[in-house]
């Protein structure tokens, strides 16, 4: 489990990734987070090369993805994504994409590492 601060619009968000976001990702949107990460990751890598905007989808993938790991690190936080993105002010997706992509990225590289110490380990 890996817990960060994302500042957006001035607030310190706390975000948390582990292996129950894809659980908590698929009973709350009925989407594989695998799928969607991998796309909204090629996109974010276009978007940045060639200046251009997100699609409407991308948007909503970041919004869930944003969503679930916040409600991960805090379950006190409001039960939609709707009255949870009202608390903000327009935030620009290119500065918190990012960082929740690395923060997958720490999680998925410590549940490799943690499933080849147990192979190791049980290979003994």
């Amino acid at each position: 489990m890996i817990k960060r601060e994302i500042e957006i619009c001035g607030k310190n968000v706390p975000f948390r990734s582990s292996a129950t976001i894809p659980r908590l990702y698929r009973a709350k949107f009925k989407r594989d987070i695998f799928k969607d990460l991998s796309k909204l990751e090629a996109s974010y890598k276009g978007k940045k090369n060639d200046g251009a905007e997100f699609q409407i989808e991308d948007l909503e993938i970041f919004e869930n993805v944003a969503y679930i790991m916040a409600y991960h690190a805090d379950n006190s936080i409001p039960s939609t994504i709707e009255e949870w993105l009202d608390q903000f002010d327009m935030f620009s997706i290119y500065e918190v994409l990012p960082q929740i992509l690395e923060l997958w990225g720490e999680n998925m590289m410590t549940d490799v590492a943690a499933k080849k110490g147990l192979a190791e380990v049980s290979a003994k």
